[in-house]
């Protein structure tokens, strides 16, 4: 019943797969032939001829030069290794989720994410990062008919070496057969081929290698200099004086004990022989030799991990997080390659095989968390949502990396008895600061003459009315006087009056940079106090009659 089931297995394209392919080994390693263990070496003995060379081979398919010189790189370069782990481990921290399209059955989604658990998948991810060196990276997984379902036990990482592009347009990947020549189609369900998108073009000259070799190069020039000069800089350099009168058997004596001082700091000289020793500046080195590398290295990290803050000491917080955020668009964008590598050489395949092909299949997503400011976050849903904007748990949890609790988890809640957080006014500070002000000169217009407070959070004073007053004190007005109602009219449309002049002002001073900008600003605004001033003259006059006609 199993074999029978095997036996008629269909890939994505609908297109038979061979059984018998799925459950052996078809690119392990050989003692001989081309998939031998490879010790080759190509970094030693490298010149720019030599580069040229290299780079030519693998721009007409012959990339197991380049391939061997890039695995050199990583074990030689200790500059490019370090940044080509640190761009491969970035992927490390994965967030990894099936969503489910309209129309894909729940027990196909179960699956997909069931394949995701497995304890090796993530060291697979792993493994495909290799191609960002080297321009693609070959994963074999091994099937097993087992639960009820066809799946991969194991992923075994295969060297680039044992494949090669074909000759007509170096698109399509095959396995070198016995004889070294092209073999069969890397291709799925029985291969993973990742190609990193790092460069448009051919894959096979988009990895950062590519780039890397040359750096290598100078380097290693500029590294063994360096060390000739530290040499010389650590013992002096020798300068052997003869007698005119020297022979040759002389010279060669005095030669070799110049020669010797390097390794045993002595030496005896003959009579008539001398020897000066001549001081070098250290310093030097450091300027040519170690500003080399330097400059090397710099760009090495910028090729790899697109910056150079964070990759030597020296750098600022603030300066740190600016350029992790560069970084951070290099991680999402290695995540998406792989996720979409994934879904087209694993996911697709195994449902298909195991369900049949399917119009809409699961999508795995490999999502990179970023740092949330969740103050912000909240203050804005505390403001949004009471406003009606509706809102999913799912995204808001998204971007809390808050996951969906388990059933049966003890859940936080809001204790007994806590008051409700209060919605933050939206109000910009200094439109609320202006309100205020202006609150408060009014409320203290109004009681200023019957020695009321204003009640205004800037002062804390309870207001208090007339009728008020008279409760407090027997003795003091009962009743509001002219000059009080004079005042009420005149405050009864102050908001018609003084918000066209708040407006003008906070145009102007929000406008500005600085204290002389916003004075500028002031002279230039165009504020008309006309309203304003025909009411204060108009109140005045009449408080200025009624007093004469007290008196």
């Amino acid at each position: 019943m199993v074999e029978t089931k095997r036996s008629k297995l269909l890939g994505p394209d609908g297109n038979p797969i061979d059984p018998a392919l799925l459950t052996q080994e078809i690119a392990a390693p050989e003692q001989y032939g081309p998939r031998a263990i490879m010790l080759d070496v190509e970094a030693t003995g490298l010149t720019p001829g030599k580069l040229a060379g290299i780079m030519r081979q693998a721009n007409h398919g012959l990339a197991r030069a380049y391939l061997t010189l890039a695995f050199d790189m990583e074990e030689r370069y200790l500059h490019y290794a370090s940044q080509l782990q640190t761009r491969r481990l970035a992927i490390d921290g994965v967030t990894l989720s099936v969503s489910a399209p309209k129309g894909v059955d729940a027990k196909v989604v179960d699956y997909v994410q069931s394949l995701t658990e497995h304890p090796m998948f993530r060291d697979m991810i792993q493994d495909m990062q290799d191609g960002l060196g080297k321009g693609y990276s070959v994963i074999e997984p091994l099937w097993d008919y087992s639960a009820g379902a066809l799946r991969p036990t194991a992923y075994k990482y295969r060297d680039p070496r044992y494949f090669r592009y074909d000759d007509t347009g170096l698109t399509k990947l095959h396995m070198l057969d016995e004889a070294g020549a092209l073999g069969l189609e890397v291709t799925t369900p029985y291969f993973i081929r990742h190609e990193p998108n790092i460069r448009a073009g051919l894959p096979i000259r988009a990895g950062l290698a590519r780039s890397a070799a040359w750096a290598f190069m100078a380097q290693s020039y500029a590294l063994q200099d360096w060390s000739a000069f530290a040499e010389i800089y650590g013992i002096p350099f020798r300068i052997g004086k003869y007698h005119p009168a020297a022979t040759a058997a002389d010279k060669a004596t005095l030669l070799r004990a110049v020669r010797s001082i390097a390794n045993d700091a002595a030496a005896i000289l003959p009579a008539g022989m001398e020897i000066d020793f001549q001081e070098v500046n250290g310093n030097r080195g450091e300027a040519v030799f170690g500003h080399l590398i330097k400059y090397l290295d710099d760009k090495v990290s910028l090729v790899v991990i697109g910056q150079t803050m964070t990759a030597e000491n020296g750098s600022s917080l603030g300066q740190a997080k600016v350029h992790n955020e560069v970084r951070h668009d290099i991680q999402r964008s290695d995540a998406r390659q792989t996720a979409a590598t994934l879904q087209r050489d694993l996911i697709e395949p195994a449902v298909a095989m195991n369900f049949g092909p399917q119009a809409v299949y699961p999508v795995i997503q490999l999502e990179i968390a970023q740092a949330e400011d969740l103050k912000a976050f909240a203050d804005f849903l505390g403001v949004a949502v009471p406003l009606g904007l509706e809102v999913g748990q799912t995204y808001a949890r998204k971007k809390a990396s808050i996951p969906e609790p388990d059933d049966g988890e003890k859940l936080l809640a809001p204790q007994a008895g806590e008051t409700p957080r209060t919605i933050p006014d939206p109000t910009p500070p200094s439109q609320q600061l202006a309100a205020a002000l202006v609150a408060h000169n009014m409320n203290m217009m109004r009681g200023a003459r019957l020695g009321a407070g204003c009640g205004c959070p800037m002062c804390g004073a309870a207001p208090r009315s007339s009728a008020r007053l008279a409760a407090d004190d027997p003795n003091a007005v009962t009743a509001i006087d002219e000059t009080d109602e004079l005042v009420d009219e005149a405050l009864s449309d102050y908001q018609e009056i003084v918000d066209p002049l708040l407006a003008g002002l906070l145009a102007a001073v929000g406008e500005a940079t600085t204290f002389e900008e916003a004075l500028a600003n002031l002279e230039t605004a165009k504020i008309d106090t006309g309203p304003l001033l025909d009411r204060l003259a108009r109140a005045t006059a009449i408080s200025r009659g009624l007093g004469d006609l007290k008196d």
